[in-house]
């Protein structure tokens, strides 16, 4: 589903909740693209810290991990789907692999950083010379949870967004690297909406078959009611 610009989180989230219910069920897996009205949100694992530096309001999530920052110019996709006997550590791989598979065709040196979760680009030099390439930069974000054998929450790929927005924080409790988008570093970037149809099709040729449902979402997709979480035995992972 597209759900287009905007989008409040507690809307969505409500929604991804009333589609876990319905995977679960045994109903069709779903794929939700969007980019969020401005919001941050705090995962499991958020400490004080890491909060909003000028009290700004923020959404706490069951996802794991810690804070992060949604909204315009960053596209946010939540995969709800059954992720049978793949476990939670290879869905979290699987997803980082289609951001990969998303970033690297415009020309993006991106990759894994052992130790930490999301998709990166590498410092190119000492800190000490300053500039923003001087240390790793985060471009991609990972947070799920799956309960029940299935996954909530999902990627966000910073396309061209207001990066101040991550200077109030502490963004995913990392203090050591920056954060960076595909606009900063090539100096322009495709729409949202088109590197949203390019991860889907990361995630179809990595056989995620939910892509499926990646079309524009009825008008009364986000007016339900918000249905309670699930009760099953869940895990966290994030990055």
């Amino acid at each position: 589903m597209r759900l287009g610009r905007e989008v409040d989180y507690q809307e969505a989230w409500a929604l991804q909740r009333r589609l876990h219910d319905e995977v679960a069920a045994g109903g069709e897996d779903a794929l939700l693209l969007l980019e969020h009205a401005s919001v941050y949100t705090a995962g499991t694992s958020t400490q004080d810290s890491d909060l909003p530096t000028d009290g700004s309001p923020v959404v706490h999530v069951d996802r794991g991990g810690r804070i992060t920052w949604h909204g315009p110019g960053q596209l946010v996709a939540y995969p709800i789907v059954a992720i049978g006997e793949l476990g939670v550590v290879d869905w979290v791989r699987r997803l980082e692999q289609a951001i990969l598979d998303t970033l690297q065709p415009l020309g993006l040196e991106v990759e894994r950083v052992r130790g930490r979760a999301g998709v990166w680009l590498r410092g190119e030099g000492s800190p000490i010379l300053g500039g923003h390439r001087s240390r790793d930069r985060k471009i991609a974000q990972v947070g799920v949870r799956v309960a029940g054998g299935v996954s909530t929450h999902g990627i966000a790929i910073n396309v061209a967004p207001d990066l101040a927005e991550f200077s109030r924080i502490v963004p995913c409790g990392i203090t050591d690297a920056g954060v960076t988008s595909i606009a900063v570093e090539r100096g322009s970037a495709p729409s949202v909406e088109e590197i949203g149809d390019a991860f889907a099709a990361a995630l179809l040729a990595l056989g995620v078959a939910a892509v499926a449902g990646a079309v524009p979402a009825p008008a009364s997709a986000l007016s339900s009611a918000p249905v309670p979480v699930p009760a099953p035995a869940s895990m966290e992972v994030a990055a």
